[in-house]
């Protein structure tokens, strides 16, 4: 199996979360033309005997596979019911796909919370591109909807420097995949961010003509690679985390990198993409870098 035949892993428990991440991953796999795997795994507990567990994971992972023949009924998805935790089992599965995707809280999230914590582990750790998809609708309603189709955005978030090609490398294929998309590449800048890369420090002018520059350069001979996408460069004088929070609300999917610096989080996320993944208010891509 090539690296382009990887599959589409769909995370389910049986939560809306997950069933929202269930749609949103069939969609992306016909997009992308990859196959899909729909993972449920089964939590290491001493609650439920093991004819018990297995009998509720087939009957989970057979009506996963039913509703996604209500959105994509050519795409025969294959399905997977490990015995682990569910980030490591996730983080490990990763290593052979193409793209994880998972809802923003599971059966067991507290409602006060805005994304649950194997949904960050998996983001933190996995070895691809992971998908963290905000519940967008009510749950009084909870057949297939495409809550995204309105939105033709891809936003990007982008350091200047060349931290941001893995980023720049899945938010262009993404935007390849959805006929009529656009790229818009964010790049957040300060007065103290122009010092700190040796460009001008007191004339604000300058350094927003410094911030320019540099993300013409980070992004140049992207759009020569993908000359059916439509790009938008922004450079913003402020935060990058608030501008892609705010970005988020009317895009189908808000691009951001899990950059080296983060560990001092606890969970291996730059601040800007842990931010962003925890106030977004739509689908958010936290892709290794």
């Amino acid at each position: 199996m090539t690296t382009h035949d990887l599959p589409v892993i769909a995370a389910v428990d049986g939560s809306t979360h997950s069933r929202q991440a269930l749609d949103w991953a069939a969609r992306e796999a016909v997009r992308r033309g990859l196959p899909l795997l729909i993972v449920h795994v089964m939590p290491l507990t001493r609650n439920v005997d093991e004819e018990t567990r297995q009998r509720e994971a087939d009957e989970l992972l057979a009506a996963s596979v039913r509703r996604t023949e209500l959105i994509a009924p050519a795409l025969r998805p294959a399905t997977l019911a490990p015995l682990d935790f569910p980030a490591a089992a996730l983080v490990s599965l990763a290593r052979d796909a193409s793209l994880v995707v998972v809802g923003s809280r599971g059966l067991g999230g507290f409602r006060s919370l805005m994304i649950g914590s194997n949904s960050l582990a998996t983001a933190s750790m996995a070895s691809c591109p992971v998908v963290i998809v905000q519940d967008s609708g009510s749950e009084e309603d909870d057949r297939p909807q495409d809550h995204g189709a309105a939105c033709t955005d891809i936003v990007a978030g982008v350091a200047a420097d060349e931290s941001s090609e893995a980023v720049l490398e899945f938010a262009f294929a993404t935007a390849a995949a959805r006929p009529g998309a656009r790229l818009r590449i964010v790049h957040g800048w300060t007065m103290f961010s122009s010092m700190l890369s040796g460009g001008p420090v007191f004339d604000r002018e300058s350094a927003a003509g410094s911030a320019e520059r540099s993300l013409s350069e980070v992004t140049a001979g992207w759009e020569e690679r993908y000359p059916q996408v439509e790009v938008v460069r922004e450079p913003v004088n402020g935060s990058a985390s608030r501008t892609l929070v705010t970005a988020s609300a009317t895009a189908a999917l808000t691009v951001v990198g899990r950059r080296k610096g983060g560990e001092s989080l606890g969970l291996g996320l730059s601040p800007v993409a842990q931010t962003t993944v925890t106030h977004a208010l739509g689908p958010v891509a936290v892709v290794p870098c």
